[in-house]
């Protein structure tokens, strides 16, 4: 079941070739590592900018709790590896857990208390960064193994530099810990298959059991990839019964020992816990994780309020993760995609293994995500840009070969290339509300929450009220927090969407819309002030302000 490296010994670039690409052949680890520290340094700079989103202090103290009283009571609806990895920084400076009932407060109490806000906040978040680094490098291993070093590095350099991916790699949630842990279970447990050493089963199964403790989607993402692994192996290999039954006689043993280690890996990542699991009244390790599954599948069954294309959805819309794909991805990386994947389609024998493998993980996650009530941002299969990364790191590579045999090509992948590179580049820091071309001026009359405003340019509507001069502002804050002591802001009193306040209003997007679509449910013909308004302003990515003096003169739009 071995897979040799059949990419990379029939498509070896011609011998003309610029000095840049040689050199970077030459030197596939140096080049590696330049790729991760650049992505880092975007990464890190994006902490002071942004305030804490909405999810992220209910980690925070999630995490905090497990590491201060080794207990894990708040939600068990997510593990506690990524939420532990984030509070660590927090809890290494001093700061505690309170015992507040209310986790979210908990967690902006851990951020605010001791009055070091950003300290406290980036250390939370450089928990997460190691994951991304987890993520490049299984992903530059896995591909290099089977197509080559050139596919390899193209791939980490489409990966690292998407916009989704430097967004959640930048935040201290979930998202980023799962992609990371997922893709060093898939190569693993590849590397596994293709010689089950004891060693190799120990280290298939600490991934794999890390990837449990990251978050629970992994119980729908790691079987439907092995499903279509094992249905890409079969394909392009044809094996025997025969000799498929003696291949699985053979790794029975090494399995086993893989299981037994992520079972002791789940274990210890819930402090070795014992407890009735809820079913049947056993008393089983790790209660949590039997609890935990249950909500999620309790979340999933009563859906999720979602919202795309102005309208929204308690249960969301089959076509959701498509539609967020397509206008959150840079477009030349789509341009990219679709060759790699003719290219892929096309091989054969062996090579489809290959090419394959990348596919299947990616669909299979996307198919199974398609499934879904929870439509509440591109993070949530965030897994996908990895395999995709790849493909069309194998179409950016079939186009560099013909690029040097016909004319047609030879400006093809360099303005693909650049093209890419800038638009990453030229939405520094803005990576979380990222779109593309496709998406327009507005898009918020297409996506929210999540994908687009998740509450974190509070500290840009404070630096700018603090310029105008604005001595009280109405606003409805998306997240909670202590505004106007540590982000500047004036008096804030609430917003009513019926009637703007004389003076300043501001209003995020995703409080905006929800108001908008929560206000036609209970009033079909009402529309609240801000769509009839147009703002004097926008702050950030996010937020609209308006400078209304006088509201009973205002003459709205029809």
């Amino acid at each position: 079941m071995s897979q040799k490296r059949v990419i990379s010994q029939s498509v070896a670039p011609p011998k003309t070739r610029l000095s840049v690409t040689a050199w970077i052949q030459k030197h596939p680890t140096l080049t590696f590592a330049g790729l991760l520290a650049l992505a880092t340094l975007r990464i890190a700079a994006t902490y002071s900018v942004f305030n804490h989103t909405a999810d992220e202090p209910g980690h925070i103290a999630a995490g905090m709790q497990w590491l201060d009283q080794g207990v894990y009571a708040y939600e068990s609806q997510h593990p506690p590896l990524a939420r532990v990895a984030g509070a660590f920084g927090p809890f290494l400076a001093g700061r505690r857990s309170a015992n507040q009932p209310d986790r979210d407060k908990e967690g902006v109490d851990i951020l605010y208390g001791d009055g070091q806000y950003t300290r406290n906040l980036t250390l939370s978040r450089l928990g997460i960064l190691p994951f991304f680094w987890i993520s490049c490098f299984f992903l530059y291993v896995g591909a290099r193994a089977r197509l080559g070093a050139p596919v390899a590095l193209v791939a980490v350099f489409l990966y690292s530099f998407l916009p989704p991916v430097l967004a959640h790699a930048s935040l201290a949630t979930t998202d980023m810990p799962l992609t990371a842990m997922l893709c060093a279970s898939f190569v693993t447990g590849i590397m596994w298959v293709e010689r089950p050493t004891a060693g190799r089963s120990v280290l298939f199964g600490t991934c794999t059991g890390l990837a449990v403790l990251s978050k629970f989607s992994i119980f729908a993402f790691l079987p439907v990839t092995a499903v279509a692994t094992l249905l890409c192996y079969l394909v392009a290999v044809r094996p025997s019964l025969r000799n498929l039954l003696d291949d699985i006689r053979r790794r029975l043993l090494p399995f086993l020992l893989a299981v037994a280690v992520a079972i002791l890996a789940i274990w210890a990542g819930y402090r070795f816990s014992v407890g009735q699991a809820g079913f049947a009244g056993l008393t089983l390790p790790f209660p949590e994780l039997f609890d935990g599954i249950r909500q999620v599948l309790s979340h999933n069954s009563q859906g999720h309020h979602a919202y795309l294309f102005g309208r929204r959805s308690q249960f969301g819309w089959w076509y959701y993760y498509p539609v967020v794909l397509a206008v959150k991805t840079p477009l030349p990386f789509l341009v990219l995609l679709f060759i790699g994947l003719g290219v892929s389609l096309r091989k054969s024998n062996r090579a489809q293994a290959a090419c394959w493998l990348p596919l299947a993980f990616s669909f299979s996650i996307l198919l199974i995500s398609l499934t879904s009530h929870i439509n509440i941002g591109v993070r949530h299969i965030l897994p996908v840009y990895l395999g995709f990364s790849i493909t069309a790191a194998i179409g950016a590579e079939w186009l560099y070969r013909h690029a040097f045999t016909s004319r047609w090509a030879l400006w093809i992948p360099g303005v693909l290339l650049v093209w890419y590179a800038g638009s990453s580049l030229i939405s520094h820091p803005d990576y979380l509300p990222y779109t593309n071309l496709l998406a327009g001026n507005y898009p918020e009359r297409i996506l929210a929450d999540s994908d687009l405003d998740w509450g974190q340019d509070m500290n840009r509507l404070g630096k700018r009220l603090r310029e105008l001069g604005v001595r009280q502002v109405a606003f409805n804050p998306l997240v909670m927090g202590y505004l106007e002591e540590f982000h500047g802001f004036p008096r804030i009193t609430l917003m009513q969407f019926t009637r703007p306040s004389s003076g300043w209003n501001a209003a995020s997007l995703t409080v905006m819309l929800s108001s908008r679509l929560g206000l036609g449910d209970q009033f079909p013909n009402a529309k609240i002030w801000t769509e009839g308004i147009p703002p004097t302003e926008r702050v950030g990515k996010t937020i609209y302000l308006w400078y209304i003096p006088n509201p009973d003169n205002l003459r709205r739009k029809p």
